[in-house]
């Protein structure tokens, strides 16, 4: 057959070339182009072909989805460990992350393999209370783990503290029943913390129960009611060390003291009141009283340290105010150590340090705890204890002995290595 195409073209005859800007070229694109007739079977199978693939597609993209917001969810929880602290804390106690892919397949049945949370353990600690060649004992120590927590994820706080009495025990042993409930009473009562003046406000309120009380704190068995019907003569040292997680309290009041080991080397966190210290000197003479060198320095010829609790016939000359030592910890700490003078007049403090690093280094495995605060005269040990800790106290008691201390020896030893468990 021939076309109509601006005139006839017979069959066997061949159309001219045409130029592609020509109107033949234009029109000839306007020509009708075959129709393929499909039956419906086929029809059906084709839309299911092209379903299928959709749905493959749209698998594909739905896949690729989840595992990107999987990953996402993933960089989240390693940022939040990051931020809380690392593998040492950033988890309540409970807390899992897991991510959404993870969710579902613990619905669907499959087995998650969730990394175990690491917690970090409170300090482990020691402690040893000795008579020793006195007649009397009259130290006393105080230890309470996990003594405050602010509802924060940390650990809370652990109260340490050790009271050299004089003239009698009972203020020492009241230190050591209520210093810490004042501490912590005071604690409960603010909503931000401020360490110095929270400290200073525990001793103060200490050292006038114990002016208020004095003659009900009188021990059946004490010297001070046949002798001193008043017990005004009667007083304590206090020392006392807070550890939080990231910081060290210490606060002074008397000539206890507290020394940290950091890095194998003695830090002092107190200084002795001695009354010849010259700012002690200074401040007991503006207050009209006098040091008197009688077997040494003492207050009116009297009290051989210059601030104590008790002690009401000497102020005030001698004052409860404690100096107040804030330190922030360190991973290069490694142990606290706190006792009464009667193991640093014959101890040093890096001697003190050496011995108690010497434990530590020997001792790998923890000791078994017992429970409560350490009876006077006895040898270590509550919850969280630790075998070196206790060890270290025992060897410092033993150490002073043999180096002649004439008074009462009592060692509180805190390992501040950090310690975490699974």
């Amino acid at each position: 057959m021939a076309g109509i195409c601006c005139g006839l073209v017979g069959e066997s005859e061949t159309a001219a070339p045409i130029e592609p800007s020509s109107r033949t070229s234009r029109r000839r694109r306007l020509d009708i182009l075959p129709i393929k007739c499909i039956a419906a079977d086929q029809m059906a199978v084709q839309q299911t072909a092209d379903n299928g693939r959709k749905r493959q597609k749209l698998d594909l993209l739905r896949a690729l989805s989840r595992d990107a917001e999987s990953a996402a969810e993933k960089a989240r929880g390693e940022e939040k460990r990051e931020k809380s602290g690392g593998a040492t804390g950033g988890l309540d106690d409970g807390e899992v992350v897991i991510t959404r892919g993870e969710s579902k397949a613990l619905h669907a049945g499959n087995q998650v393999v969730v990394p175990p949370r690491v917690v970090q353990e409170p300090p482990r600690f020691g402690s040893t209370s000795v008579c020793g060649r006195r007649r009397d004992m009259e130290d006393a120590v105080s230890i309470h783990p996990k003594l405050f927590n602010d509802g924060s994820d940390s650990d809370g706080c652990h109260f340490y503290g050790v009271y050299d009495g004089h003239g009698c025990s009972h203020v020492a042993l009241k230190c050591k029943d209520r210093l810490h409930e004042i501490v912590k009473q005071d604690l409960e009562s603010q909503r931000v913390v401020q360490w110095k003046d929270t400290m200073e406000r525990s001793f103060s309120k200490m050292d006038e129960e114990v002016q208020a009380g004095n003659r009900a704190l009188q021990n059946p068995n004490c010297r001070c009611e046949l002798q001193t019907p008043q017990c005004d003569a009667v007083g304590s040292t206090a020392v006392v060390a807070v550890v939080t997680p990231e910081k060290i309290i210490v606060s002074n009041c008397g000539d206890s003291r507290a020394v940290l080991c950091r890095k194998g080397a003695a830090v002092p966190l107190s200084s002795d009141h001695k009354p010849d210290r010259p700012d002690e000197l200074l401040r007991i003479e503006a207050a009209g009283g006098r040091v008197i060198y009688w077997d040494g320095p003492r207050v009116l010829g009297v009290l051989a340290m210059s601030r104590a609790i008790g002690d009401n016939y000497l102020k005030p000359y001698v004052i409860s105010e404690p100096e107040v030592t804030i330190m922030d910890r360190t991973a290069e700490d490694e142990c606290l150590i706190l006792a009464s003078d009667g193991l640093w007049d014959v101890v040093s403090n890096d001697t003190a340090c050496g011995v108690v690093r010497m434990c530590l280094r020997a001792q790998k495995t923890p000791g078994a705890s017992g429970g409560g605060d350490v009876a006077d005269g006895e040898s270590s040990a509550g919850v969280n204890s630790d075998k070196a800790c206790a060890d270290a106290s025992i060897l410092l008691t033993k150490l002073a002995l043999a180096r002649q201390s004439s008074d009462n020896v009592s060692v509180v030893v805190v390992d501040l290595r950090r310690h975490v468990r699974s």
